[in-house]
């Protein structure tokens, strides 16, 4: 099963939150309305939800489980680009 990539959950789930407060803050501008809209059916689609209340906590789950990767594991040399030994 092919899973999202946590980066753009992460920055879908921080979108949506951002533009739901704008969205509370001025319920009637159609603008802000829309933009809330699109970016949760994306987080929808993503995580494979009908509901944005559904992907949200799906999302949550997900970015709460998924360790980060390290960039240079235990016992890789880090390379120094354009260094040769």
């Amino acid at each position: 099963m092919l899973l999202p990539d946590r980066h753009l959950v992460a920055d879908l789930l921080s979108r949506y939150r951002a533009w739901e407060r704008l969205v509370l803050a001025d319920p009637l501008d159609t603008t802000t309305r829309g933009r809330f809209e699109d970016v949760a059916y994306t987080l929808c689609v993503l995580m494979g939800q009908r509901t944005a209340r559904e992907a949200i906590i799906k999302a949550e789950a997900y970015l709460r489980r998924i360790k980060p990767v390290p960039i240079f594991p235990e016992g890789a040399e880090s390379v120094t680009p354009g260094v040769r030994d």
